[in-house]
């Protein structure tokens, strides 16, 4: 017994030696588990608030006059600065040029505005503007270089308005959260003003044939193209046809943003492929009550803009109504439905479920 004992030991103990000690030649060695390297696409985002026209007619500027030649907005505004605080990228449309007090502040059909108003929005936070638009010549040569001066001086990013055909052909690349995007302002006409021979770097006119130059230019330098178009028919909540084939042609050269203006009244939300088109914001402020109530309520919209590879998605998009506020051309404010009360506004309620209506329509397309 004794004897089988020892002999089971002496197996087992070469066992543990030949496992401890041995060691397979190389063609003998088990294959590695393959290494898989699992990629995750990166994702940024930025936030886009977007408000219509600041149309400052001598209602509007009358009321923020403080005297000595000194305007104060602000208060207008109280509503506006928490709600916008907290995008990145907060952008509005300087309908009426800031030209210079020493041209005179005026009213339609030739605006003015006083430095003021660019000023208290820039201190709510506002920080994209389009200079693009139809009043942009209402000064004259001397308004724009007075504006694009004044502008150029501050921690903001505009388009629309140039001193110099270099000025105009450089467009900028900015960057916010890793994405970098550029901004590209067009007005599809100035009234009737001609611009100077030779000076059409002025004002940024919309063509097709520049656009695509423009936007080929910058395209593959960028994430994100935001592009404003100052379009369509005044006091028509439809967009053109005029609207809806730019639409698809600034959207078919890769713009991802298209921002309208001028209808002063709201027009629908669209995509387009993965193009986002707000067709009309509507009047930001203005002293146009007379004209009807849909003069007076504008539109907020907010999105996250979201960069994963090379592709760009939108998340997040939300709107709400503003309602321009003046008791007899006093007390100018601009305040979101949600702040109004029967006594502001009657049938507030009804009067936003119309206008959401508005935005939400189907646009239709040949």
């Amino acid at each position: 017994m004794k004897k089988y004992l020892f002999i089971i030991s002496f197996i087992a103990l070469a066992c543990i030696l030949l496992l401890v000690f041995y060691k397979p030649k190389e063609s003998e060695t088990l294959p590695e588990e393959p290494i898989i390297d699992y990629y995750e696409p990166q994702e940024k985002r930025m936030s886009l608030v977007a408000l219509g026209d600041a149309l400052i007619h001598s209602g509007v500027y009358t009321d923020a006059y403080i005297g000595n030649g000194n305007y104060d907005f602000s208060d207008m505004f109280t509503y506006i600065e928490p709600i916008i605080k907290n995008y990145d990228l907060r952008y509005y449309n300087q309908e009426t040029i800031i030209g210079g007090k020493n041209l005179g502040i005026s009213n339609f059909p030739t605006f003015n505005s006083p430095d003021e108003i660019g000023l208290n929005l820039m201190d709510i936070g506002f920080n994209l503007i389009s200079l693009a638009n139809n009043h942009a010549l209402d000064k004259g040569e001397k308004g724009i270089l007075y504006s694009v001066d004044f502008w150029k001086s501050k921690d903001v990013v505009t388009s629309g308005q140039s001193s110099s055909f270099e000025d105009r052909n450089d467009i900028k690349v900015y960057e916010k959260n890793g994405i970098k995007y550029a901004f590209i302002a067009y007005t599809d006409g100035t009234n009737g003003i001609s611009i100077p021979n030779g000076e059409e770097y002025l004002v940024n006119v919309y063509s097709p044939d520049q656009a695509k130059e423009d936007i080929e230019s910058i395209k593959d330098k960028v994430d994100v193209i935001i592009v404003s178009m100052h379009w369509g028919v005044e006091y028509t909540h439809i967009p053109n046809d005029r609207q809806k084939e730019e639409a698809k042609y600034l959207s078919s050269l890769g713009v991802n943003v298209i921002i309208g203006s001028h209808p002063h009244v709201i027009q629908p939300i669209d995509f387009i492929d993965n193009t986002l088109v707000i067709y009309s914001l509507g009047n930001f402020i203005s002293s146009q009550r007379i004209l009807g109530l849909d003069k007076i309520i504008g539109l907020l919209v907010g999105v996250d803009i979201v960069v994963k590879d090379d592709s760009v998605s939108f998340e997040n998009l939300n709107y709400k109504l503003l309602y321009t506020y003046d008791n007899n051309y006093k007390n100018y404010s601009v305040i979101p439905f949600e702040n109004l009360t029967e006594d502001i506004l009657k049938n507030y309620k009804s009067i936003e479920q119309e206008y959401i209506q508005i935005v939400e329509n189907e646009v239709i397309y040949d």
